[in-house]
């Protein structure tokens, strides 16, 4: 198991690190969507959830729910520029 281990960390080392720049770029553009798209996800719902219990705050949880998107947003395109930058710099 060791010894298939070091193989593995041996093969990946030997790697083009173009391939692997492709690979961290791939990666962080994956995990940024997926991370931004259950947080929108999860505000959306509990804004609704909000919006149902208390139609009256609907304005200030709309307001507030925009908000977070936005901030959420930007941690998408964060990741976008850094998987351009790793896939342009290499």
């Amino acid at each position: 198991m060791l010894m298939s281990l070091s193989k593995v960390m041996l093969d990946v080392a030997a790697m083009d690190p173009k391939g692997l720049a492709g690979f961290g770029a791939g990666l962080a553009i994956g995990l940024g969507a997926l991370g931004t798209s259950l947080g929108i996800g999860l505000a959306a719902g509990r804004a609704l959830e909000g919006a149902a219990r208390q139609p009256e705050m609907f304005s200030k949880l709309q307001t507030l729910l925009l908000i977070s998107i936005v901030f959420m947003e930007s941690i998408a395109i964060y990741a976008m520029v850094v998987s351009l930058l790793l896939i342009f710099t290499f």
